[in-house]
């Protein structure tokens, strides 16, 4: 019994390796867009490159990653985000606002993946809702005008005698409009 248990295993493998051999592998491209430099961005990509591998896709045999950069250079962002396209990347990841709306105007066909969206992507007038973004824009924003609520209700159940409260925000960053109301 162990012997044509055996045999049939072998038999499968050996039906099954032709036809793997035969089919073509689809190569996918991945398109980065963000503002800062991909340097200081190494972190997180190499988070994102071993998500990736854990789920079977390593960087130059099944996937290529195309990442742009315009290292503080916010202007080039469009500019980059076109040249995406052109590569014909089969989805953008974004990093922030400004790199998820270059990317938008670019195209509104390649599927874009927004991280780290610090704004509030519907009142930005990208994606009609958050549990129904439509359009060809998904992804993360960790903005949000309920919980601005809750964090200062937070903040004052911890300083119970919290009178007043100050934000200091460095405008040229991400942080919402929203969040100061």
């Amino acid at each position: 019994m162990k012997f044509l248990t055996l045999i049939l295993a072998i038999l499968v493998l050996a039906l099954l390796v032709p036809a793997h051999a035969q089919q073509q592998t689809k190569v996918y491209r991945i398109g980065t867009l963000s503002g800062a430099s991909v340097s200081s961005l190494e972190p997180r990509l190499e988070g994102f490159r071993q998500g990736l591998r854990k789920l079977g896709y390593v960087d130059g045999r099944n996937i290529v990653i195309e990442y742009r950069s315009a290292d503080g250079s916010v202007d080039r962002l469009p500019d980059l985000a076109l040249e995406l396209t052109r590569l014909k990347v089969d989805c953008i990841v974004t990093a922030g606002p400004r790199p998820t709306r270059a990317a938008r105007q670019a195209t509104t066909t390649i599927p874009i993946v927004m991280t780290t969206y610090g704004g509030d992507p519907v009142a930005d007038g990208l994606i009609a809702s958050l549990a129904r973004p439509g359009g060809n824009i998904t992804g993360l924003t960790n903005v949000s005008t309920e919980l601005a609520d809750k964090r200062l209700e937070f903040l004052k159940e911890t300083i119970s005698k919290l009178s007043r409260v100050a934000i200091f925000w460095d405008g040229r960053g991400f942080f919402h409009r929203s969040q100061r109301n």
